[in-house]
């Protein structure tokens, strides 16, 4: 009866994982991750030689480190891409559950590396940012509490979801990391404007956010500065956004050409978060076009594909995934030109750091999951039928 009502389409029967992950995955979208990930490559051989020799390492080290966080991720993201909605969830929230409690030790057992912010757990031999693992956990638990809420008799998901973003927004307040914060409130904005929630109230959640920018303002030193610099009507071109804007500048259309730029022996965090104004000046605006095209392809396709699907979890999930994926990427390139102040967050796949890059393939792994062709049907079928 279910497959007269919602026409299910037939399932392949014994047809291998490989096959039928290859024939259902996105593979514009999967593409346009590998092309980031050699992109960032790319940039790493320009920008982080400068980097090792002030460290007095060999040239290369942080792009051989970058390499094996690739593969770590790529495998991480090829192998979360082969799992069913449901097997998401559940990683998704295990993973959160996790993430959650590192979040917690940091106060405790964490460092700042002399960058005044709280974020990192020392190994020894690497670092560990826990906020970077929480992102998409969050935004599946999230999606599967909305989901839940609108099922007959089920549980208060929405305020559920709420207070903990909450929750979590107070813990990143401490480090301090407001920019990840926000990310987390933007993606809980995402999934519960894509579940059907008010516009009034989201007007509402995004004035009580403002109020509480404020508050960081008058309460963080070091919010407060990130923020003075950015509404100063002069550039001091010895800060990292001086380095950066002129770069750009320098770039124009087509760069200076590979190896000859100069921002890379200027800027500390040239290879992470300033990584864009690398591209910008050796390779020119041309560069920087690609790159941006290869996100909005990723989250258009994803949005495309998402709009075709009947489960609630898939949606809500995949929409909040796909959004703090691209909106992750407009924030540290808006930094670089100046359009949104310092936020200390890297360029997913692009910039250097194994906690952002295997974090991202996660997040995109689960993307690749939900937006894969299921036979199910699709949700116009049912409402055309409802329609008759």
């Amino acid at each position: 009866m279910t497959e007269m009502v919602f026409g299910t389409m037939p399932a392949r029967v014994g047809e291998p994982v490989l096959p039928r992950w290859w024939r259902t995955i996105d593979k514009w979208s999967l593409s346009a991750v590998l092309l980031l990930f050699g992109i960032g490559l790319l940039l790493g051989l320009a920008a982080s030689p400068p980097l090792a020799e002030k460290n007095g390492l060999y040239p290369f080290y942080y792009v051989e480190r970058q390499a094996l966080f690739g593969f770590v991720a790529l495998m991480v993201m090829l192998a979360i891409s082969m799992m069913s909605p449901s097997q998401v969830r559940r990683v998704g929230v295990l993973g959160f559950l996790i993430a959650f409690v590192a979040l917690m030790a940091l106060p405790f057992f964490g460092t700042d590396f002399g960058k005044g912010a709280v974020r990192w757990f020392s190994l020894g031999f690497g670092s560990v940012q826990p906020s970077e693992f929480l992102k998409p956990g969050f935004v599946v638990l999230a999606a599967w509490l909305m989901a839940a809420a609108q099922e007959v008799n089920g549980p208060p998901g929405r305020l559920y979801s709420f207070v903990i973003a909450l929750i979590v927004v107070m813990f990143l307040a401490l480090q301090p990391d407001f920019g990840q914060a926000c990310l987390v409130l933007f993606s809980w904005g995402v999934v519960y404007f894509v579940g059907g929630a008010p516009f009034l109230l989201l007007i509402v959640i995004v004035g009580l956010a403002v109020v509480g920018g404020l508050g960081a303002y008058n309460g963080s030193e070091h919010f407060a500065r990130r923020i003075d610099g950015f509404l100063s009507a002069e550039i001091d071109p010895r800060t990292q956004l001086g380095y950066a804007t002129n770069a750009i500048q320098e770039g124009g259309f087509f760069g200076v050409g590979v190896g000859e730029g100069q921002v890379k022996w200027s800027l500390p965090d040239a290879h992470t978060d300033f990584i864009i104004a690398v591209a910008a000046e050796e390779y020119g605006l041309i560069l920087v076009l690609v790159i941006i095209a290869l996100y909005a392809l990723v989250v258009v396709r994803s949005f495309f594909r998402l709009m075709r699907e009947r489960d609630p979890f898939t949606r809500l999930a995949g929409a909040g995934l796909a959004a703090a994926f691209g909106v992750q990427a407009m924030i540290n390139m808006g930094v670089a030109v100046r359009l949104l102040p310092a936020k200390g967050m890297t360029l997913p796949f692009v910039s250097y750091g194994g906690s952002s890059v295997i974090a991202s393939g996660i997040a995109v792994g689960m993307l690749l999951a939900l937006t894969r062709s299921r036979p199910q049907g699709q949700i116009g079928d049912l409402l055309i039928k409802r329609g008759r």
